[in-house]
């Protein structure tokens, strides 16, 4: 039996594996629970995990360069529509996605994932290009955010980093003028109405981009250490495997009409209204299933320059996880 560690966030389709009700054959697995930032701090900055939640940029981003310490398997633990991901001042100059040319508007990291959509969706869906926006790289709440991994923009494109400010502060005080970040403002999240989306409608525009797109927008992954997949390559579709189980349990809970188990009203007619929309398997993992947005994801950022290069959604994944026998 091999023993592994796996850092990843608290998330009810992965719960049945991290309480070990559901296992991967040969591996014996602890799994420690952290918020997200921290848990790719730590694994980017000194490899404390065997297995680990990462951010789909940052992995890109390492993978497009030479030596990828990590192997990431097709399990996507979050996902996440972008429109709802920007936020103005409610008395601001910005309306609507065209007043953003010429405006200063705020990312947290530029190989943050959420931006990455963000920013493509802006260009794509609005028009909106690089190069019409003052880029302000600065941390939410806290000053000094870095970061991360190595990311080059397109010539032109111009990124002001602040070390002793923080992008909530600066929208309020009128120095950005939206803020783009998979973390809302402090004063958003604390009922402030200074401070309101872009798209209040943003569940309508998100859902008629999923109908036009077919792309659901996937943030995170699960890598593992290089190192250790190369050792017993096995594990990649043995986790996968478990992962899968896990996530068919959650399933099956949140459909459940008998009782509910998610502390939502109607939430098995929700579950029946997202099926009829968006397929059985409204969550997939593997390659083949998340082909259309993973590409596309990886064109918005060898566009934005988080990428060194193209990179394929095969590159992304050992060939281990990428078919399955048949009988």
């Amino acid at each position: 039996m091999l023993s592994l560690t796996c850092a990843i966030s608290e998330y009810d389709h992965v719960r049945d594996l991290a309480s070990g009700r559901v296992t991967a054959d040969g591996i014996s697995l602890t799994c420690l629970s952290m918020p997200v930032e921290e848990i790719f701090f730590r694994m980017l900055r000194h490899r404390e995990f065997d297995i680990a939640e990462m951010s789909m940029g940052r992995y890109a981003s390492i993978a497009s360069r030479d030596d990828c310490p990590f192997v990431a398997i097709p399990v996507f633990p979050s996902r996440m529509f972008r429109h709802s991901s920007i936020y103005v001042r409610t008395d601001g100059p910005v309306h609507q996605p065209n007043d953003l040319k010429g405006k200063r508007v705020g990312v947290p990291e530029w190989a943050q994932t959420a931006g990455i959509y963000t920013r493509g969706i802006l260009g794509r869906q609005f028009g909106l290009g690089l190069r019409d926006v003052e880029w302000v790289q600065a941390g939410i709440h806290q000053s000094g955010r870095e970061e991360e991994v190595a990311v080059n923009p397109p010539p032109g494109v111009s990124i002001v980093r602040y070390s002793d400010r923080t992008l909530s502060d600066m929208l309020l005080a009128g120095e950005i003028d939206a803020m783009i970040s998979a973390h809302p403002p402090g004063s958003f999240e604390a009922g402030d109405s200074s401070v309101r989306r872009l798209f209040d409608d943003f569940i309508d525009i998100e859902r008629r981009y999923w109908h036009e797109e077919k792309i659901f927008p996937i943030m995170h992954t699960v890598v593992l250490r290089r190192d250790v997949f190369e050792s017993s390559r096995w594990i990649a579709m043995n986790l996968l495997k478990a992962f899968e189980e896990a996530k068919h349990r959650s399933m099956e809970r949140i459909s459940e009409a008998t009782a509910a188990r998610v502390p939502l009203p109607w939430a098995f007619e929700h579950v029946r209204r997202i099926r009829a929309e968006f397929g059985d398997d409204f969550w997939p993992y593997g390659l083949e299933p998340n082909r259309t947005t993973l590409a596309a994801f990886l064109g918005f950022a060898f566009e934005q320059g988080v990428t060194k290069r193209k990179v394929s959604p095969e590159e992304l994944f050992p060939s281990e996880v990428q078919s399955r026998f048949r009988i």
